[in-house]
Parts: structure tokens; C-alpha cells; sequence
């Protein structure tokens, strides 16, 4: 914002400036009959610079009570135009308004990617797993200390700068071409604010949203949250489980994502998957056979779980299957589906 107002500034200084002399033009025209338009702009152009040229003609009285009158209402706006351009390029704000109407253009092309809210840790978390698999996204943040911080760590990244409970910083972020949403602001308020404007402008969005108190998780589903996490009572049962289970654990620990870049489970849906291979039982769609994986789990459409699926299991509308390979064998699945 900053910047913008100072963009507004020297344009309204160029502006002004315009006026004068436009103004200086038909003024010395007016004044000196005999000029040309040509001597009219050359004369009002070395009286508001005050660079002290020679007369195009020797000036009458009138034209010397005109001229003072031209340089005193000028010679201000001038030197502050001249000053706020200095300023704007020499702090690097010409660069910066030029970066952040370039980013909004990228972002303004962007489809299917995650918009996420808030930069601290848990935001910074799913920069990081994003930027790992290529996903696309951006992110909005509203403090000028983060996103310096978010520039320096990761500086490919897309930045919108507003409060995310505003709808029309969501809209500039994308949101309603976006296929999913992450807010993780400290406030279980202003995560509820921006799970209400975002499903209001995208029926569609997936939208995870970070919450602390335990009432907050039923209000934000209400809201159209798809999930919601917090992450204390997900660390306590995490390091519970460690205690209880670590090599089970340690073990779905290594094939997350957010342990491996190279992705080794899988997540296909009905949707993603070639004509050919719709409607057909997992014997019938041979994944191992073509790429070696293994489909251990299934989603189906009625969203209840199905762990180790039976070969005869039909892959029917709204299912999803849960495949896990080597990073070459998830390569070859993701070639095969067109993932």
C-alpha cells in the first residue's frame, strides 16, 4: 500500500505538471502572437526548469509578469516530481510495484492451485511439502515482517499482502479458480471469517483450516471447512503413538509426504482416471501389473474407508484409490493416468 500511494503521488505530480504546461503553452501563445506552438512548448519547458536558456524573443512586459507567475507555480511541483521519482527508484519501490503487479498477473492465470492464509508455522509447513511437489500456490499475509521472511526463504514464492478476512484480498489471491484453501491464522475467529468468505465465493474449494480451542472444530465444519486440524492434540497423539507403536509410526512417517520428496503414496480418484480403466474392478485396471504399485486403501463414494480392498472391488463413481510404490513406480502410475 505504501508503495501504491507513493506510485499515486508521481502521477499526480506528472499530471500537474502536464496541466502547467499545457497551461504555459496557450499562455504564450495568447501573450506572444508571434510564436510558433513549437517556441510556445520550448519556452514554457526552460521557464518551469529554470535552466536559464535565451528567449526565443525578447520578452515584453506582459510576457516577463507571465513567466514570473509560470516559475513560481511550477518550479514546487516540479522539484517534487523530480525528488518522489528519485526516492521511488533509488529505495527500490519501483522495482517492488513492478514485482507485485507482476505477481498478480501470474496469479490472475493461475487454476487448481492452493491459496494459503497466514505464514507462521503451520503455513510455513505447507510451503514447504507445496514447493517440494511443485504444487502451485499462494500465499496472503498481512505482516511486513513475515513476508520479508517469506522472501527470503523462499523466494519464487507468490505473494498477495492483505488480511485474508477480506474477500477481495481472497479474490486477488485466486480463490475462486483455486482448488483448495489452507488457513492457518493464530485467531479461530479470523480462520472462521475466511472459511465463510471462501466457501461463499467457491462451492468447490477444499478448505483445511488450522484451529486451537476444542468448540472451534464443529463451528468451522458449519462454516464449510472440509477439515480441520490442531495441531497440539495431533502432536500429543503423535508422540503417544511413538510410545505405543514407533515402528508403525516411524514407518507411515517415511512414506508421508512430508517426509519424502519423491512421492511414494498416492491419492487417485474416480475422476483422474482414463475411460478405459472407469468402472472396472482393481484386478480389471492391473496398476500392479502395468507399474509394479500397490492400491491399499479406497474412499468410496459413500466416504467410508476400505483398507487392503479385495482384487473384485469396482472402482465406481466418487471413489478414490490409495496407492503406494516406489518413487519409479509412482512415476510410471502418474504417466499411465495422466495425473
Amino acid at each position: 500500500m505504501r508503495n501504491f500511494s507513493r506510485f499515486t503521488n508521481i502521477i499526480f505530480s506528472f499530471s500537474f505538471l502536464i496541466l502547467i504546461l499545457i497551461i504555459g503553452v496557450i499562455g504564450f501563445l495568447i501573450i506572444e502572437p508571434q510564436y510558433t506552438l513549437l517556441e510556445a512548448v520550448y519556452m514554457t519547458i526552460i521557464t518551469i526548469t529554470t535552466v536559464g536558456f535565451r528567449e526565443v524573443h525578447e520578452p515584453t512586459p506582459g510576457t516577463m509578469i507571465f513567466i514570473s507567475l509560470l516559475i513560481v507555480t511550477s518550479f514546487g511541483t516540479f522539484a517534487y516530481a523530480v525528488s518522489a521519482i528519485s526516492a521511488y527508484i533509488i529505495d527500490g519501490e519501483f522495482r517492488a510495484y513492478f514485482k507485485e503487479y507482476k505477481v498478480k498477473a501470474v496469479v490472475s492465470k493461475l487454476t487448481n492451485h492452493v491459496v494459503i492464509c497466514g505464514y507462521g508455522r503451520n503455513g510455513s509447513q505447507a510451503v514447504t511439502v507445496m514447493e517440494k511437489h511443485n504444487q502451485p500456490f499462494v500465499i496472503v499475509e498481512n505482516d511486513a515482517t513475515v513476508i520479508e521472511d517469506i522472501k527470503k526463504h523462499s523466494p519464487e514464492a507468490l505473494i498477495v499482502v492483505g488480511d485474508a478476512t477480506h474477500d477481495e484480498i481472497l479474490m486477488e489471491a485466486g480463490i475462486e479458480k483455486a482448488k483448495s484453501l489452507i488457513t492457518t491464522l493464530p485467531s479461530d475467529s479470523n480462520n472462521l471469517f475466511v472459511v465463510l468468505s471462501a466457501r461463499s465465493i467457491n462451492k468447490g474449494l477444499k478448505i483445511i483450516s488450522r484451529a486451537s480451542e476444542d468448540n472451534s472444530d464443529k463451528k468451522l465444519r458449519i462454516a464449510g471447512a472440509n477439515n480441520v486440524i490442531m495441531p497440539d492434540k495431533i502432536g500429543g497423539a503423535h508422540m503417544a503413538s511413538l510410545v505405543m507403536k514407533p515402528d508403525i509410526i516411524e514407518f507411515i512417517d517415511y512414506i508421508s509426504a512430508q517426509e519424502q520428496i519423491d512421492i511414494n503414496l498416492e491419492e487417485i480418484s474416480f475422476d483422474e482416471l482414463p475411460s478405459q480403466f472407469k468402472n472396472k474392478t482393481i484386478t480389471e485396471i492391473g496398476i500392479r501389473k502395468l507399474t509394479g504399485a500397490n492400491i491399499i486403501g479406497l474412499k468410496g463414494s459413500d466416504g467410508e474407508f476400505v483398507i487392503n480392498p479385495k482384487p473384485n472391488t469396482t472402482i465406481a463413481s466418487k471413489t478414490k484409490m490409495f496407492v503406494l510404490g516406489t518413487p519409479d513406480q509412482i512415476k510410471k502410475l502418474k504417466e499411465l493416468f495422466h495425473v
